[in-house]
């Protein structure tokens, strides 16, 4: 019984550890995507354990004369692939302004949004960059004016630096 139990601790034991991460405390950059229109992003990432974090991005998007500016913030699950490569996926929620500059009168309006994200990301060893590849498919709850569905995809390509 002993030599099961310790068998079963060593196992967990590999498998925890062979998941570990080596997030950076901190990343910073841009993220480049498209929902509606090109939009650039600032984006932070705060690591909150070794295979978890918070992101938070604020953006600006414009399409067709309306005016983006979007908030927001995700919690992210991270899994190693290969040494650099990661693998994530989580989920989280914003707020989006909006101005509409066709309409007379200016129409503009604010709404809330569900957002989940997955992605691949890779960090390089001899530099304090890693880029990403991410789909963030988003839940609106309004629609009129700026949206005319409740629901969007966004693809985008992030470059970070990273720091502690």
């Amino acid at each position: 019984m002993k030599k099961n139990l310790l068998f079963v601790y060593l196992l967990f034991s590999i498998i925890i550890n062979s998941n570990a991460q080596n997030l950076s405390k901190n990343a910073l950059g841009l993220r480049l995507g498209n929902n509606d229109g090109f939009g650039a992003e600032i984006s932070y990432q705060r690591a909150l354990s070794s295979s978890n974090r918070a992101e938070i991005d604020l953006g600006w998007q414009n399409s067709n004369n309306v005016s983006v500016i979007k908030l927001t913030g995700l919690y992210q699950w991270i899994w190693q692939i290969d040494n650099g490569l990661n693998w994530y996926a989580g989920a989280g929620a914003g707020i989006i302004s909006w101005s509409n500059s066709n309409n007379i009168p200016k129409d503009s309006g604010v709404l809330f949004n569900a957002a989940g994200t997955i992605g691949l990301e890779y960090s390089f060893n001899d530099t304090p960059i890693h880029i990403s590849l991410d789909l963030r498919p988003e839940l609106y709850f309004a629609t009129g004016g700026y949206r005319n569905s409740n629901f969007g995809n966004q693809l985008a390509l992030g470059v970070r630096y990273k720091f502690d």
